[in-house]
């Protein structure tokens, strides 16, 4: 069984982002090597700004209230933390073209990439997961 973790972050609201960080910080605290491809919406989850405004559903606004009473971390939290624990994060080269960002939009320590340097990280993972 492989000891690789890998994620696919394309879409960017507020649970996609608690479901992205659960995992990959789940798995890097199990002693998992885990990658997560930032591609399209996902971009916002590790964006300096964007991270601070994820959307929460159409409603489910009182989940934020059961986050803040569960002492939830919140996502800027979350993405420290995995970083902390050594998750790799890779943000989709094509899109940030598309979308006229640059690293420097992006939290601190990720590696631009496209496709083919997730898929490199990805063909002998176990599981790999999309959200």
């Amino acid at each position: 069984m492989s000891n690789k973790v890998a994620i696919i972050a394309a879409n960017g609201g507020m649970f996609d982002a608690y479901k992205v960080f659960n995992i990959a910080t789940a798995a890097a605290a199990s002693d998992k090597e885990v990658a997560i491809f930032f591609t399209f919406e996902g971009l916002n989850l590790i964006h300096k700004q964007g991270m601070h405004a994820l959307e929460m559903p159409v409603g489910k606004e009182h989940f934020a209230e059961g986050f803040s009473k569960a002492n939830v971390p919140s996502i800027p939290a979350l993405v420290e933390m995995a970083q902390e624990l050594g998750v790799k994060f890779i943000a989709c080269q094509m899109t940030m073209d598309v979308m006229g960002l640059t690293k420097e939009d992006f939290v601190d320590g990720i590696e631009v990439g496209g496709a083919v340097t997730f898929l490199e990280y990805a063909k002998d993972a176990s599981p790999t997961l999309t959200f």
